[in-house]
């Protein structure tokens, strides 16, 4: 098993991530720490750690180029990647490579994981789902630090996909659907960091423009779903509002999505336009009801 934390400054966190890692109970474990040259303090974290793992810290083309780079020095006919604000729960790797034993026609097994905020405590259950190609195109269902793949199916798709900043797991997951079996556990694996400074949070108009794209490059179009997505990434948060806001909202939603949807799909279904009118026509209500 090879396991790879791509890491540039978050040495708040990488300690957690670390020890997480060499907490396993697995023991034919190899793991790397791609550093893409820090200037905080994680350095002299991954010094404490000697020979415990392997690390390097120089600059590098992004988190995907690090994470391949982690994998091809690897030998483990398995591999993960743990993002350096991720960690892995107790037994996580043991049980996934149970899994593999058990289904030997699994190339990839994946688990459950919880969302937790900066402090570790826990938010909510990573939205997992078991596995179905058509559920893929609609959203990502795949906790990515819960997610342990064989290296032969990797080196035939192709390793992660550098250009991509946000969504190269997402990618990736696609692209081995096409020739790979999957298989969901039902135990929580690990855990998946929320905080202001994710990419995925911290830039998420860019990142849901960046799914977009890759939904739309592998199967030809983009569901209403990550449409919305996007459009609500654009408006941003929304606090409480009054009936005039929300009115305003739901339009500001409609002419994004729909902007987007000709877009991407060349024209505009009659459901979608129904939708629409469901929607205006509740916001008009709720308006009218506030009226003196």
């Amino acid at each position: 098993m090879t396991v790879v934390t791509p890491s540039l400054n978050h040495g708040r966190f990488i300690r957690e991530t670390i020890e997480s890692v060499l907490a396993q109970t697995y023991p034919a474990l190899e793991y790397f720490v791609i550093d893409g040259g820090s200037t905080d303090h994680t350095v002299e974290v991954l010094k404490e750690y000697g020979d415990r793992l392997c690390w390097v810290s120089e600059p590098d083309a992004g988190q995907a180029a690090a994470v391949n780079t982690g994998w091809r020095r690897g030998q483990g006919a398995i591999v993960a990647y743990l993002n350096s604000d991720d960690t892995y729960l107790p037994h996580a790797v043991e049980r996934a490579v149970a899994a593999f034993r058990a289904h030997p026609e699994a190339d990839v097994v994946y688990g459950e994981g919880h969302h937790v905020d900066a402090a570790g405590r826990v938010l909510d259950r990573y939205p997992t789902e078991p596995f179905r190609l058509p559920r893929l195109a609609e959203t990502c269902f795949i906790c990515q630090p819960a997610a342990f793949v064989r290296r032969r199916v990797v080196e035939r798709v192709g390793y992660l996909d550098e250009s991509l900043q946000f969504c190269m797991d997402y990618d990736l997951w696609i692209r081995l659907a096409r020739v790979a079996t999957f298989v969901h556990l039902p135990d929580y694996l690990a855990t998946s960091r929320l905080h202001p400074d994710t990419k995925t949070l911290g830039q998420r108009a860019r990142a849901h423009e960046e799914i977009l794209h890759t939904v739309r490059r592998h199967f030809g179009y983009v569901p209403p779903t990550w449409i919305y997505a996007h459009a609500h990434a654009v408006l941003g948060p929304r606090r409480r509002q009054t009936p005039w806001e929300h009115v305003r909202f739901i339009v500001r939603l409609i002419a994004i999505s729909g902007a987007t949807l000709v877009r991407y799909n060349r024209g505009l279904s009659l459901s979608e336009l129904v939708r629409w009118q469901g929607w205006l026509r509740q916001g008009w209500r709720r308006l009218r009801e506030r009226r003196p």
